[in-house]
């Protein structure tokens, strides 16, 4: 799909430059094996195979009907400094920047926060590219349920103690992420962010709760695969 400049500037694209046309084709074999690439790949598929957050999310896109593969819809890729992933609604495909995530636990927020977008594509008819509410919701939500905001990671960032913490951390969040892809001014992104926060941030699907750490979202993650026969039996 060819952008323009401008469009991409826009939409962000322009933090994301291997989205280009034709730049996040798979790499060789050489350049996957000794590269940041690499190193990406094998962090997905820890990410993957053992986080409950992911497990969880997978598994919801996938009896959405939405079922994730990880070629197709994963791309390690370069990006600009300030950004750790993204989703691209145009191709549906999650990116993940590999020059910007060295650590497993790193990797597997930035995978649990971008499987809720594309878990909102899914399931909704989000309008990313001119609807800034439908994309407040969505970063509403992926900072609430992907352990952007959890305690330990507040500590680490020594932001901790404030009354509603949890709440400003999410709204905090959001509006960094609005303000990253969309030229619009601050006023603007927090008046939008303030007219969806109480409805996206209450809404907790596919988790059922608000998993707090990575304990809340294995019982969450048990409690999503057993609700069949949970319901079975009512």
């Amino acid at each position: 799909m060819d952008r323009t400049k401008q469009e991409e500037e826009d939409y962000g694209y322009d933090l994301f430059p291997d989205r280009e046309t034709g730049k996040y084709e798979k790499n060789s074999l050489a350049e996957s094996l000794f590269t940041f690439n690499h190193k990406c790949q094998v962090m997905l598929q820890v990410a993957t195979e053992t986080s409950p957050y992911a497990k969880l999310l997978l598994s919801a896109m996938k009896n959405s009907g939405c079922k994730v593969f990880k070629e197709r819809h994963f791309s390690c890729e370069d990006c600009d400094g300030t950004v750790s992933g993204g989703f691209d609604a145009a191709s549906s495909q999650i990116v993940l920047c590999q020059n910007n995530i060295h650590q497993q636990s790193h990797m597997n927020r930035v995978v649990t926060h971008e499987l809720i977008h594309a878990f909102d594509h899914c399931r909704a008819h989000v309008d990313w590219f001119n609807n800034f509410r439908h994309l407040a919701c969505s970063e509403i939500r992926a900072a609430n349920l992907s352990g952007d905001c959890s305690f330990s990671n507040e500590v680490s960032r020594f932001n901790f103690g404030l009354k509603q913490h949890h709440q400003e951390c999410v709204r905090g969040r959001a509006l960094r992420s609005i303000l990253a892809v969309r030229k619009i001014s601050r006023e603007e992104a927090v008046k939008i962010v303030d007219e969806v926060f109480d409805s996206c941030f209450n809404d907790h699907a596919p988790f059922g709760r608000i998993p707090h750490n990575k304990k809340d979202a294995k019982f969450a993650n048990r409690d999503y695969a057993n609700r069949d026969r949970y319901y079975a039996n009512l």
